[in-house]
């Protein structure tokens, strides 16, 4: 509930709602992979819902659905997460603060995109060393 309160802008609410949602989905102290990619999913739906957006409107949503997809493939990679970040520079925001900047927020790339580009990362880099 922290996150919800605490964190500035509109991440804030979204992870928060993210991570209430994941939680909810996960049933056990131990986590597989299917129920990671569970709860990655429910924590997707839960910042869809929450900010009442899609994939292609330049928000974190960008990065989370291509992840989420990766991880069905078992292709999640560095590549996978930059690529999904990098496409968010050519939007147009139309979600979150960055709408307010119209077309001005073109060009560059969406900060809670990239806030979750680095949770991503770091997800895979932890997967990595184990």
């Amino acid at each position: 509930m922290t996150i919800l309160s605490k964190v500035g802008g509109a991440s804030g609410p979204l992870y928060g709602s993210a991570f209430l949602a994941m939680s909810k989905a996960i049933d056990t102290d131990t986590l597989t992979e299917n129920q990671l990619i569970e709860a990655l999913e429910a924590g997707l739906a839960g910042i869809e819902h929450r900010g009442k957006s899609h994939a292609g409107e330049k928000t974190m949503i960008d990065v989370w659905e291509p992840v989420v997809n990766a991880l069905h493939q078992d292709e999640l990679s560095s590549d996978v997460i930059e690529a999904a970040l990098q496409k968010t520079k050519d939007l147009k925001a139309t979600k979150g603060r960055a709408a307010y900047l119209g077309d001005r927020s073109i060009g560059h790339l969406d900060p809670g995109a990239y806030s979750s580009a680095l949770l991503f990362h770091a997800l895979l880099a932890q997967e990595e060393a184990n």
